[in-house]
């Protein structure tokens, strides 16, 4: 069977799913002030645990112009997101598998170039990607670095987001600028938007504790935006062995403290999934609400 075929049996099988009984599949965008500081590696990590739990899980790559999902996975598409409009692609196309059944999509540098599509393009395309909600029960979109727009976009599209920060002084500078600008954008909705942070390459869970205690009491004083702390990922250097290895650490090293700790978040955001805000939003959502004023 191959891979196109077992993504239509999906599809077809999408009615006794966990996301077909919660009504959709669950968007995680996960999100950084700055590169550098792991997080496409928190996002493929957390995708392996969640598959561990038996969930379904893809993983959108929306960091243009850098691979790292691709390296880490060791797979190369061959095609993206702007070939389903653009060159009449199908979602079997341009998805690829990775370990353990982790599915991927990457968005490629063209995307952005769909803001300026028609109505009846952003309807086949939101129709399209309606069909993932059939095939993942979690959905994770990994961001550019940074304040771009393109990065703030996704941001204001999703309702549950995870910032990642370390204790660099810039990695929390730019944590700061990056809620800071998303504050103020316009497309920003603050009572359905769940931002959580996790703290990688701590020490342990005081400095972790510590880090985003610090980066919340700014954050909520002057941005007035709240802040909950889903965890820490501790400093391990089997993460930058599994890195040369092209394997996530979760797979490569199963009982190292870095994949130990990703487990406990993925288990931590099953385990919350009630607690979301009340509205939600599937992947088709976010595309529509990102070109909406565009068409």
């Amino acid at each position: 069977m191959d891979q196109a075929e077992k993504l239509r049996n999906m599809i077809k099988e999408h009615k006794a799913s966990k996301a077909s009984e919660s009504g959709g599949a669950r968007v995680i965008t996960i999100t950084s002030g700055k590169g550098g500081v792991g997080k496409s590696s928190t996002a493929v990590n957390l995708a392996i645990q969640f598959r561990k739990l038996g969930y379904r899980v893809m993983i959108f790559d929306a960091d243009f112009g850098l691979a790292n999902i691709e390296v880490m996975f060791g797979a190369i598409p061959k095609f993206n997101l702007s070939d389903v409009i653009y060159r009449g692609k199908n979602l079997e196309d341009i998805i690829v598998e990775g370990p353990m059944g982790v599915n991927f999509i990457s968005g490629g540098s063209g995307v952005f170039e769909m803001t300026n599509m028609s109505t009846d393009n952003l309807r086949y395309l939101t129709a399209k990607l309606s069909q993932l909600e059939a095939m993942a029960d979690i959905i994770i979109v990994d961001t550019g670095a940074g304040i771009s727009e393109s990065v703030l976009q996704f941001i204001t599209a999703c309702n549950e987001v995870i910032l990642i920060t370390t204790p660099e002084p810039t990695s929390i500078t730019d944590s700061y600028a990056l809620l800071k600008a998303l504050s103020r954008h316009s497309d920003y909705d603050k009572d359905n938007t769940v931002i959580k942070v996790v703290t990688n390459r701590v020490s342990g869970d005081d400095e972790g504790k510590s880090l985003f205690a610090k980066l919340s009491i700014v954050v909520n004083k002057f941005l007035q935006i709240e802040l909950s702390h889903l965890g820490i990922i501790p400093q391990d250097s089997h993460i930058l062995k599994s890195v040369m290895q092209q394997q996530p650490v979760s797979i490569a090293y199963e009982n190292s403290g870095a994949s130990r700790a990703y487990e406990v978040i993925a288990k931590r955001l099953t385990q919350n999934e009630k607690e979301k805000v009340s509205e939600k939003r599937g992947i088709s959502f976010m595309f529509a609400k990102m070109f909406k004023s565009k068409t």
